[in-house]
């Protein structure tokens, strides 16, 4: 077994709900705020959902709007706008939730005059992790070629994630854009990624090929290897400058708080900007709510990677 763990162990430091009582109340959360922030964007016409990345159904994002952006989008006025995007990859071990559930802190990046975009993507087992890591490459490619179109800084694009979710989000730092965008496009910056916040993320996935979270996944060998941020050879931050700030919550497993060690100090290495923070009274699950509060650490180091004041609302 894995750093002679017994299977059971394993299988207790890969499952985040063991360290929380009930973990519907966190799903509970998500689901409501979500809706919260929805309605709120729908009725004040400051959203645009549903937007087609690629050709596969699964492949949507709702794009938030600033709330001083009045619905005057996709138009020749648009075109010179400055304003930077936010975009969240939610978590569910690659096979669970959706944009429905992870739009929570919309409401306050909006209000922070940021675009806000949520991804959906398809989910194991109807989806490899692979095509997982793919689908979101595409919608990052899509949001960077549709700035012009709706209206933000198509150079600064900062993403988020949380667990699995932060795994995606630090792939997509390790990604051949020039596959994805054209060259031209691009012009001179090798990523279109500005900065990363990953929290509670897993950047080997080695161990859990040993528990039942591989039944869906089915990983093989290679898509372990090519899939790992600490295994792989990642480029140094010289070649793909990007901020990145790594953090969990308190009361999380000791593998999951390892992981998050060492891809901080790999990416140290070589030579990136980073933020590390384990945050106080926090799990796994509520330590992403935490970008819904403006008075939050998480919250307030995305918008100081983002150079953006914090306003009191």
């Amino acid at each position: 077994m894995y750093k002679s763990f017994s299977k059971s162990q394993l299988t207790q430091q890969y499952s985040p709900s063991s360290c929380v009582e009930d973990i519907t109340i966190y799903i509970n959360a998500y689901i409501e705020q979500s809706k919260a922030a929805k309605e709120k964007a729908t009725k004040d016409k400051l959203v645009l959902a549903d937007l087609s990345y690629t050709l596969h159904k699964d492949t949507t994002l709702d794009l938030y709007l600033p709330m001083d952006q009045r619905p005057l989008i996709a138009s020749d006025d648009a075109v010179n706008n400055n304003k930077k995007l936010h975009v969240y990859i939610h978590g569910g071990y690659w096979q669970e939730l959706s944009k429905e559930e992870s739009c929570f802190a919309a409401t306050n990046f909006q209000a922070h005059d940021c675009y806000f975009a949520v991804v959906n993507y398809s989910l194991a087992p109807n989806a490899s992790l692979s095509e997982i890591v793919e689908q979101n490459r595409h919608a990052i490619a899509w949001l960077y070629q549709h700035a012009e179109h709706y209206g933000y800084n198509k150079n600064e694009i900062y993403l988020s994630g949380s667990s699995a979710g932060a795994h995606l989000a630090i792939m997509m730092l390790n990604t051949d854009w020039s596959k994805y965008i054209s060259g031209k496009l691009l012009e001179e910056r090798l990523t279109p990624i500005k900065g990363i916040c990953a929290v509670s993320g897993i950047y080997d996935l080695t161990p859990i090929t040993q528990t039942y979270i591989n039944e869906p996944l089915q990983l093989t060998k290679a898509e372990i290897f090519n899939n790992s941020p600490l295994l792989f050879t990642m480029q140094n931050a010289n070649a793909t400058p990007c901020k990145i700030i790594i953090s969990y919550g308190e009361n999380e497993t000791s593998e999951f708080k390892r992981q998050s060690l060492q891809f901080k100090e790999k990416l140290i290495t070589l030579g990136y900007q980073v933020t590390f923070q384990e945050i106080a009274d926090r799990n796994h699950f509520d330590v992403i709510l935490d970008l819904a509060d403006q008075n939050s650490w998480l919250f307030t180091q995305v918008l100081h990677q983002m150079n953006i004041s914090i306003q009191q609302l």
